[in-house]
């Protein structure tokens, strides 16, 4: 592999070429409700030649790769149709490495057999409840082998096996539909997923629940969110906000994250690391072949950097971080997050608890959207505050805000940091879903306006 993607790179004339050729298997298993859905394993073997011309970007994705000296002249032809203006790229030097994925147990030393009987046994406890009208449950793992090289002279190979598995239960009550969801998800191997069964029955309990629980009266609350929570939320309304090609071709946006800028208190402090190991988000270089780090979004309060690709890097006259990342080889590397989280500082939860007479604790979430600074989630369940002790179970619950406000208003950081990974990714450009993980500790909010469905 090595000698004919170094034979290919040599036929090529552009001002930089990248190639990356993936090669893996995987295996899938979902069920819904009391049917198996889909079973099944696969393999894939593919790559892409990526070249800049005089400005202009010209991409090829491939199955074939015994044409590799073709497809790279292809990406080059398209780099000249259209380069028309200078384009710089940051510089990361020469890398070759190879990078093994450290497991306790590979995924691919199991039976299909076995990961079948694994979400039986899960699915089988969420349906042992009556109330519990349909499930699912969904294991999916994957092992692959990426080649990247570039005309510079790097030359990597990194091994990724990812392995998770997702569950949800859906209790009925009438014209009353609840849900609860559970998932778990990273590089670590197979044994997180063979100890599931305590979130299975949380799961269908939680579900079972939320039925006689009362929808929430909207208004403006102090809330306590979980970790869950607080990682969605860093994630989604404010890391969006920090990919550094957004903020390039957006004016407004520019304006607003200006490095220096006063976005909290002392005590917050936002960052997005690609190189912890073991988690959802982890890898050693990114989709351009350049290394990986943790990069402070937020440093006590204020803003201090943002994510880069090479070419935004140079466009904005900073470093690059090791953010330009593809779904898969047939996609182009955008800026991406890793594993993202806002940071612990000293406070326990009860001390929080403590320190609102009225209010709410969320709790996880079951989607939401942002539009640029705007934010609203759903969590998945909440409690009702008073006198700083948790009472009776709510639902409905939706938090929505300016995420800068809302930073401004985090009046207390937890000491309990939780990374989370799962089946579930990252979503941008039409690249969807990325493995990422995000999380964060207990924080109490103030002023936030909830609104039931």
């Amino acid at each position: 592999m090595e000698k004919l993607i170094k034979n290919a790179l040599k036929s090529a004339k552009a001002d930089h070429i990248e190639i990356r050729i993936n090669e893996g298997r995987g295996t899938g298993v979902a069920y819904v409700g009391k049917e198996l859905e889909s079973i099944g394993e696969s393999s894939i073997l593919g790559g892409s030649a990526r070249a800049l011309i005089n400005g202009g970007w010209g991409f090829v994705a491939f199955n074939d790769i015994e044409n590799l000296p073709r497809y790279v002249k292809m990406a080059c032809e398209q780099a000249m149709l259209v380069g028309n203006k200078y384009v710089s790229l940051a510089k990361t030097g020469v890398i070759n490495d190879v990078v093994k994925t450290r497991v306790d147990v590979d995924p691919a030393d199991v039976s299909l057999i076995d990961k079948h009987d694994l979400c039986q046994k899960y699915n089988n406890i969420i349906l042992s409840s009556k109330k519990v009208q349909t499930s699912s449950v969904r294991y999916v793992d994957s092992h692959s082998t990426l080649y990247f090289a570039n005309l510079e002279g790097s030359f990597i190979v990194c091994e990724n096996i990812f392995c998770g598995i997702s569950v949800m239960a859906m209790a009925k009550d009438g014209m009353n539909v609840q849900q609860a969801y559970d998932s778990i998800g990273d590089m670590r191997g197979y044994k997180k997923v063979e100890n599931f069964e305590e979130s299975c029955e949380d799961v269908t309990k939680r579900a079972v629940d939320l039925l006689s629980a009362k929808p929430v009266e909207g208004g403006k609350y102090t809330v306590i969110v979980d970790p869950k929570l607080c990682g969605v939320f860093t994630h989604e309304a404010f890391g969006h906000l920090s990919e550094a090609d957004f903020i390039y071709e957006n004016k407004k946006l520019r304006e607003v994250m200006k490095i220096g800028k006063r976005f909290g208190s002392d005590e917050l402090s936002i960052a997005d690391d690609g190189t912890l190991e073991g988690e959802a988000g982890y890898n050693k270089y990114d989709s351009e072949g350049t290394p990986t780090q943790k990069t402070y979004l937020i440093k006590d309060g204020i803003l201090t950097n943002r994510l880069h690709s090479r070419e935004t890097a140079a466009k904005m006259n900073e470093s690059p971080t090791g953010n330009a990342r593809a779904i898969s080889y047939a996609s182009e590397p955008i800026v991406r997050m890793t594993n993202t989280y806002m940071e612990p500082r000293n406070q326990t939860f009860e001390e929080m608890l403590a320190g609102v007479d009225e209010g709410i604790y969320a709790k996880g979430s079951l989607g939401g959207q942002t539009n640029t600074e705007m934010f609203t989630f759903s969590a998945e369940e909440a409690y009702r505050i008073k006198g700083g002790k948790l009472c009776e179970k709510i639902r409905d619950v939706v938090l929505t805000g300016n995420v800068f406000e809302t930073l401004m208003n985090i009046d207390a950081i937890g000491n309990d940091l939780v990374i989370y990974g799962g089946l579930g990714g990252c979503g941008k450009g039409g690249q969807s879903p990325l493995r990422v993980s995000d999380g964060g500790p207990h924080i109490r909010i103030r002023n936030v306006t909830i609104g039931g469905r």
